[in-house]
């Protein structure tokens, strides 16, 4: 039981390191040499390594020490520990790439490249459960002291009011326009590699007809369960077709419902995860 739990802290330590080299590339060779950002604490870092030459990195640690104690007394030493590491090696690794020279010095290849590689290294570094500070941070200090608050609204604000600071500092909005892409790719890449590109769709369909649209996608080798439901308005009994299916056969099941029944209702909805026979 040890042994696995020591593995588990280090794969743990090794995912945030490694998270936060990859940020660390994105933001030291595309973002911060475009004086663009990702909103959180690296937009205002970069507002002093411009004005006050002070290196990034440094900048990052600093502003997030009374953050650190605040979490510290409210969160306890156990739950800010792997953010730490997040932060104490994303500060390092920022600060040692940023003597690289930029890969790109266009601000729309920044964008784009800085927030897919900003993206997948938060992404690693959520999925070991540690974080770099910053906004996260914050919401989660936010969270402990007004339980009701929703976090991703916190997020959003701080980083929105950090970007347009960013603007503002050197007097250019398209700092502001390109950042707010590098934000947008950043969730889409993250949302990917917790999701993946092939999710699955989620097919619901009422009709009097349920035995024969049931009979009927079961012969292109699609699973279908059955629910016993009632029309509160009708207060008809009906049957309803739940059916999980890949996107690219959707449309097959769709048409089956509608050439047996034109009159059924469907809902199709986005299934992030299924698993069991015939998914993952």
């Amino acid at each position: 039981m040890e042994t696995a739990k020591t593995s588990s802290k280090i794969k743990e330590i090794l995912g945030t390191i490694c998270g936060s080299a990859i940020m660390a590339i994105g933001t030291a060779l595309f973002l911060l040499p475009n004086q663009l950002s990702t909103g959180g604490f690296s937009g205002l870092a970069t507002i002093t390594y411009y004005f006050f030459e002070v290196p990034m990195g440094l900048a990052n640690i600093v502003l997030n020490l009374p953050l650190f104690f605040i979490a510290w007394y409210k969160l306890g030493l156990r739950f800010i520990s792997k953010t730490i590491v997040g932060t104490i090696s994303l500060s390092i690794f920022i600060d040692i790439f940023d003597k690289l020279k930029p890969i790109t010095t266009d601000r729309f290849l920044s964008c784009i490249y800085g927030g897919i590689i900003v993206g997948f290294g938060t992404a690693i570094i959520l999925k070991v459960g540690a974080s770099t500070g910053g906004t996260d941070l914050i919401s989660n200090i936010t969270k402990a002291y007004k339980p009701t608050i929703k976090i991703g609204n916190v997020i959003t604000l701080i980083d929105a009011v950090i970007v347009a600071l960013n603007a503002l500092a050197f007097r250019e909005i398209e700092i502001g326009l390109y950042s707010a892409i590098a934000i947008f790719l950043m969730g889409k890449i993250i949302d990917i590699v917790f999701e993946g590109i092939n999710f699955t769709k989620l097919i619901i369909i009422i009709s009097d007809k349920s035995e024969e649209i049931s009979n009927k996608i079961q012969e292109i080798e699609r699973g279908v369960t059955g629910l016993h439901g009632k029309g509160m308005y009708t207060e008809k009994e009906k049957m309803v077709l739940i059916c999980a299916s890949p996107r690219k056969e959707v449309g097959r099941v769709r048409r089956i419902a509608k050439e047996i029944d034109k009159n059924s209702f469907i809902i199709i909805s986005n299934a992030r995860e299924v698993y069991g026979e015939g998914f993952k």
